[in-house]
């Protein structure tokens, strides 16, 4: 397996300092940058890519929550703070972990254990699905067979990701990027942070605000608002 890629984004020198620390006992770790604030974060993650993000909570201007708003793409992150009562709300963003400072480096190296784990698992599962591969989904008591070419929209819900189709809006225990890193990237595209559409399932296409374009779903009432950034590559993949 290759290095995982990780950015830290923290305010304080010393706790960048310590995580570095941290990180030298985890050589599968490659540390591939850091910010102090959420706009150069903002920028070092759009040209990085990395696939994990440490990320400080507390920060001058702009907070950790405020950064993860911002970006269309979320890479795992793990909150670093000193105040235990954001935990809550950190998972309200689909964080994979929460650690409090001062750290402990055996905390620490279990958190680095999962982050292996998990991406490990990302990396081996099956191919990309193909259009017409049925998935089984169930919630509740509640059971459904069906193609991945009638989903509509994928939606994020804490750390559930929501299902659209048909009449059907069921939640499954996946993470937004993990769904969309099996979904055949011709057909789907990424709308927002929270969003995924099937691209056969738009009916209409609106000009909205700052650049942005809104996108209407056939036989259904929603409407899903396209990032400014993600409107330039969709305007592109669709060749408008």
């Amino acid at each position: 397996m290759e290095n995982i890629t990780a950015i830290i984004v923290e305010d304080s020198r010393l706790a960048r300092n310590e995580l570095k620390e941290l990180l030298k006992k985890h050589p599968q770790i490659q540390l591939v940058g850091e910010a102090e604030n959420v706009d150069k974060a903002y920028e070092l993650i759009n040209e990085a890519q990395p696939k994990v993000l440490f990320l400080d909570i507390n920060m001058p201007e702009k907070n950790g929550f405020e950064l993860l708003e911002m970006l269309d793409n979320v890479p795992l992150t793990i909150f670093t703070t000193a105040y235990d009562e954001y935990a809550i709300k950190s998972f309200e963003y689909n964080a994979f972990d929460y650690l409090l400072k001062p750290i402990n480096q055996d905390r620490f190296s279990k958190t680095i254990e999962k982050v292996i784990t998990a991406i490990e698992k990302e990396t081996t599962d099956e191919k990309p699905f193909e259009l017409h591969r049925q998935i089984f989904i169930k919630e509740g008591e509640n059971c459904w067979l069906i193609k991945i070419s009638e989903i509509s929209v994928f939606e994020i819900v804490g750390n559930y990701t929501r299902v659209y189709f048909e009449d059907n809006k069921p939640l499954i225990y996946k993470s937004l990027n993990q769904i969309e890193a099996k979904l055949p990237e011709a057909t789907f595209f990424r709308a927002n942070r929270q969003q995924i559409i099937n691209l056969n399932h738009v009916d209409k296409v609106i000009p909205w605000f700052n650049g942005k374009l809104k996108v209407t779903i056939k036989n259904s009432t929603q409407e899903i608002e396209i990032s400014r950034r993600q409107s330039y590559k969709f305007k592109e993949l669709l060749g408008f």
